[in-house]
């Protein structure tokens, strides 16, 4: 099978950025599995659907076609063939996918998914339960933590930028209510994954983060190298099923 890195860890951890670019930087294909929990939850805040009811979230699921396109840099995440890159990082959209992501159903619906991204390739990929449930024979596992007070400047920042401006104890709030469910939810729960390098980002840069876990995965035995003819990451513009 495929060479298989995981980043897990908490929201505003830095996961994202750093898996894009050690993605970017490998040749790997980059999966962001928090983009395709996000999807589902606008389908299902257009659809008025509630996320506690198990039996319409099946129907949902089953109905839902998700897919990946592009490279780590130009990712883009499509719902039912539409391109929703854009419409899934709202705050409203990020607190529905938390919820959904405490429902079983919708958990194992969505592990599927991501395993069959193996069969493209190398991967790395960044969520919360990869090393644990999705991928826990992965050759490189890491945990990327950060204390909450950095977590929500960086989340500030970061929506601002998108023209979100939000209050940094409103994000905070949030983010602290996202560690209690993503931590106590029965179903896979957000936790270091055993084996895994833990790295505290909250004094580190980008390239630090970057360069610590380049040089874990390019130390162990598997490592396949970069990829022949360029960027195993690239793709071109449009669906690409999964």
């Amino acid at each position: 099978m495929s060479f298989v890195v995981t980043i897990d860890g908490p929201a505003a951890a830095g996961k994202s950025t750093t898996a894009r670019a050690v993605a970017q930087a490998l040749g790997f294909l980059y999966v962001d599995t928090g983009a395709l929990y996000r999807a589902l939850a606008l389908k299902l805040l257009e659809s008025g659907v509630s996320p506690d009811d198990d039996a319409a979230l099946e129907r949902l699921g089953a109905d839902t076609k998700l897919s990946l396109s592009g490279s780590p840099e130009h990712a883009h995440v499509w719902l039912d063939g539409r391109d929703v890159s854009a419409g899934i990082r709202t705050p409203e959209v990020s607190e529905m996918a938390s919820r959904l992501a405490a429902r079983p159903a919708v958990r194992r619906r969505l592990a599927d998914t991501q395993r069959r991204l193996r069969d493209r390739g190398p991967l790395v990929g960044e969520g919360r339960d990869l090393g644990t449930v999705v991928f826990p024979d992965a050759e490189v596992k890491i945990y990327l933590d950060a204390d909450l007070e950095t977590r929500a400047r960086r989340r500030q920042k970061e929506l601002e930028r998108r023209g979100i401006p939000v209050a940094v104890d409103d994000v905070r709030a949030e983010l602290a209510r996202r560690d209690d469910r993503d931590s106590t939810r029965p179903d896979s729960p957000l936790k270091v994954a055993e084996g895994a390098l833990v790295v505290d980002t909250s004094r580190l840069d980008v390239a630090q983060q970057v360069t610590r876990i380049l040089e874990q995965v390019r130390a162990h035995p598997a490592f396949p190298g970069v990829a022949a003819g360029g960027e195993r990451g690239a793709g071109t513009p449009g669906p690409d099923p999964i």
